[in-house]
């Protein structure tokens, strides 16, 4: 018997505590983001010299970030100590300037998607926490668009001051200035907006919405900062990559299992690399899942509703909606459903 597919306004009501975001959400804003990697594009575009691919052969990994950060480590711990080693400078320069044209050629400007984020603002805005797993500036985008909205309702991703994260981060929960309520807004993955510096600090890039992209490059290109993501690899790998981070274990370790009785997932495949997730939001108060379907996919209904009592329990009701539905992401709605505080 097949699953009903419902429309995301026959159930939005029900659903306001977290929502789960995939790359299915990114690919429908910009289908330059259904590359399987950025690796993947980087050797189809033959942007990826010898001594880069070596690297990646060595350590294992598709994972950009981690081998540029481990280069620039070397690189960085050489200069300092005075070591000659021009090839281990140059090996790190290549790689990088292999990952910025890639997320050039990858990544839309912000001019490019604008028309989206009033949409996607008013769809997020309904959650109290959102979770990202895309490392692209579309939710951060979604969120700033709000700055000059005056509807009483804030976007806090709990980096403060000089861009460094507040680990206290239950407290941003609390509205300030006026505001009636408030979203939280989670990396789990990170994000290029996210980055390290030197000696391990994990910062936020701030500039203006429409040159941040090329302010992010620009600041990776001054070798002052490495990006802050995971985007490719093995569920281990990416557990890894996670636990090396403060601000991915936070979230990984205390937002993913706070307490939640609701759960909207839109835009994700359940992958076997990322199934890591779900399972630690087991034992959180989940009683009901709703999830976005493609074009009425039943094989992929059938797979997730056994995957999801699988790792979160027989118990758990499990719904589902049309991704391209009135209200939901970037499809406008049918009639104002209100955000839940």
């Amino acid at each position: 018997m097949p699953f009903e597919i419902r429309p995301w306004e026959a159930i939005a009501e029900n659903y306001g505590c977290t929502i789960l975001l995939g790359n299915g959400a990114s690919i429908s804003i910009s289908p330059s983001f259904s590359y399987a990697s950025l690796l993947q594009h980087a050797a189809e575009q033959h942007l990826l010299p010898e001594d880069a691919q070596r690297l990646f052969e060595f350590f294992q990994t598709n994972d950009f970030e981690l081998v540029l950060r481990i280069v620039w480590q070397a690189s960085n711990v050489n200069r300092s100590l005075q070591i000659p080693d021009q090839r281990t400078h140059a090996a790190y320069v290549s790689l990088r300037d292999c990952l910025i044209q890639t997320v050039r050629d990858i990544h839309p400007e912000h001019d490019q998607v604008s028309a989206h984020l009033p949409s996607i603002y008013r769809f997020l805005k309904r959650f109290r926490t959102v979770i990202s797993l895309n490392y692209d500036l579309v939710v951060y985008w979604a969120m700033t668009h709000g700055l000059d909205i005056d509807d009483q309702h804030a976007f806090k991703d709990c980096f403060v001051g000089g861009g460094a994260f507040d680990d206290d981060w239950q407290r941003f929960r609390q509205p300030i200035r006026g505001d009636r309520s408030t979203t939280l807004v989670f990396y789990a993955h990170g994000s290029l907006v996210l980055c390290r510096n030197p000696v391990e600090q994990e910062l936020k890039v701030h500039s203006r919405d429409a040159g941040l992209l090329e302010a992010i490059l620009q600041l990776w290109q001054s070798e002052r900062v490495v990006p802050l993501f995971v985007s490719e690899g093995t569920w281990q790998q990416k557990v890894a990559s996670i636990q090396n981070s403060y601000y991915l274990s936070t979230v990984y370790r205390e937002v993913l299992k706070s307490q939640r009785d609701t759960l909207v997932i839109y835009g994700w495949g359940f992958a076997d690399q990322d199934i890591h997730l779900l399972q630690r939001m087991r034992d959180t108060g989940i009683n009901r899942v709703a999830v976005s379907v493609f074009r009425g996919d039943q094989a992929y209904c059938n797979r997730v509703f056994q995957m999801i009592h699988d790792t979160l329990g027989a118990h758990v009701e499990v719904e589902f909606f049309d991704s391209e539905s009135p209200g939901c992401w970037t499809h406008p709605a049918q009639q104002g459903l209100q955000p839940i505080a």
